[in-house]
C-alpha cells in the first residue's frame, strides 16, 4: 500500500509517541516539561572574561531553545498520546465488528489503515506485543513487528480487493526476515494467495493468512478473550510446524496464528481453480460465491461459499 511521507519532524515525533501506550505519551510530556523548564529557568552567571562570554552565549542559545521547547515538546507528546488512545479505541471497535461478522466480506470495506489496525489487534488478542511500523521503517515494507518469549516475527498486511498476493511478496518478506534475524513471518491479506505464493511458503517459517483464515483467527481470539482473562495468555516460542487451529494454544508462534492460507476449490465443470466473486444482481445480490475464472470463455461453474 502507498503511504504518504511525513511532513516534518514534529509530525514524525508525534507518530512515534502514538506507537506507545497513551499513558507513556503523557509521562513523556511531563518529563520533557520538567527537564526543559529546569534548563530554561537556570540563572546565567556573570561573565568575567571574553572566554566566559563565548560560553555564556552558547548557554543562552540552549536556554532560548528550552524556553520554547518546554511547551512545544510536551504538546507534541500529548497529541501523540491522544492519537494512541484513539487508535486503541479504533482497534477495539474494528475487532468487535469484524469478529462478530459471519463473512470475510467485512474486510473488503476497510481502508488499508483500518486493516492493519485490525490485524495488529488480532495478534494482540493472541498474546503478542505488537509494534506498528506502517511499512515505512528499516524493515523493508514490514507493517507489524511481533514479539513473544523474546522472539521476533514480521507481518506484511495486504488489503487487496481485486488481486491475489503473489510469490514476490512472500519472497520479499523472507529476505527481510533473514536480514533482520526474525524467527518467523506472516503475510495477511483480505483476499487470496496464488498457488506459487503458497508453494514458496510451504516448509518455511512463513504463514499465509487469507481473508477466511483471518476471520477464523479473529473469532478464535474473541472466544478466547470471552472465556478467560487477558492475563492468562502465556508466551510461547516460535515453531514452523503447521498444526490445526484448535491446537494453536499449545504450540508455537506460527501455530498460534493458524490456520494458514485457505485452499480455493476447483470448478465442477472445467476443474480450474475458482475465484471469489460477489453477485451484483438478482435475489442473491451482494452474496459471495465461488466462480470459474474462465467465465468470459463460457464456463458458468459456481460453488456456494459455506458460512456466508
Amino acid at each position: 500500500m502507498a503511504r504518504q511521507r511525513k511532513s516534518g519532524a514534529a509530525e514524525g515525533l508525534m507518530d512515534l509517541v502514538a506507537l506507545l501506550p497513551w499513558w507513556a505519551g503523557v509521562a513523556l510530556a511531563l518529563a520533557s516539561y520538567w527537564v526543559l523548564h529546569a534548563v530554561a529557568t537556570r540563572p546565567l552567571p556573570a561573565a568575567q572574561n571574553a572566554q566566559q562570554i563565548g560560553q555564556l552565549a552558547g548557554t543562552a542559545i540552549w536556554q532560548g531553545l528550552a524556553t520554547g521547547g518546554q511547551y512545544l515538546l510536551p504538546l507534541i507528546c500529548l497529541f501523540g498520546a491522544v492519537m494512541s488512545a484513539v487508535r486503541r479505541r479504533q482497534r477495539r471497535a474494528l475487532f468487535d465488528t469484524a469478529s462478530a461478522s459471519s463473512s470475510a466480506d467485512v474486510l473488503q470495506g476497510m481502508s488499508w489503515q483500518q486493516f492493519e489496525l485490525l490485524v495488529g489487534e488480532g495478534f494482540r488478542r493472541r498474546g503478542y506485543a505488537v509494534k506498528e511500523v506502517g511499512g515505512g521503517g528499516a524493515d523493508g515494507g514490514v507493517d507489524l513487528v511481533l514479539t513473544k518469549a523474546g522472539e521476533k516475527a514480521f507481518v506484511q498486511c495486504k488489503q487487496w480487493k481485486a488481486f491475489k498476493v503473489g510469490v514476490s511478496t512472500v519472497r520479499e518478506l523472507y529476505g527481510v526476515m533473514a536480514a533482520h534475524g526474525a524467527a518467523g513471518g506472516f503475510v495477511v491479506t483480505s483476499g487470496r494467495f496464488t498457488q506459487e505464493a503458497a508453494a514458496f511458503a510451504s516448509g518455511r517459517n512463513i504463514r499465509l493468512i487469507d481473508g477466511p483464515a483471518l476471520m477464523q483467527l479473529l473469532r478464535e481470539a474473541r472466544g478466547k478473550a470471552e472465556a478467560s482473562p487477558p492475563s492468562s495468555n502465556a508466551a510461547v516460542p516460535y515453531s514452523s510446524t503447521a498444526v490445526p487451529a484448535g491446537a494453536a494454544e499449545s504450540a508455537g508462534m506460527a501455530q498460534a496464528m493458524a490456520p494458514a492460507v485457505s485452499a480455493d476449490p476447483s470448478c465442477p465443470r472445467c476443474g480450474k481453480q475458482m475465484v471469489r466473486r460477489v453477485a451484483k444482481r438478482g435475489a442473491a445480490a451482494g452474496k459471495a460465491f465461488w466462480g470459474c475464472p474462465d467465465f468470459s470463455g463460457g464456463c458458468r461453474g459456481t460453488r456456494e461459499i459455506q458460512g456466508t
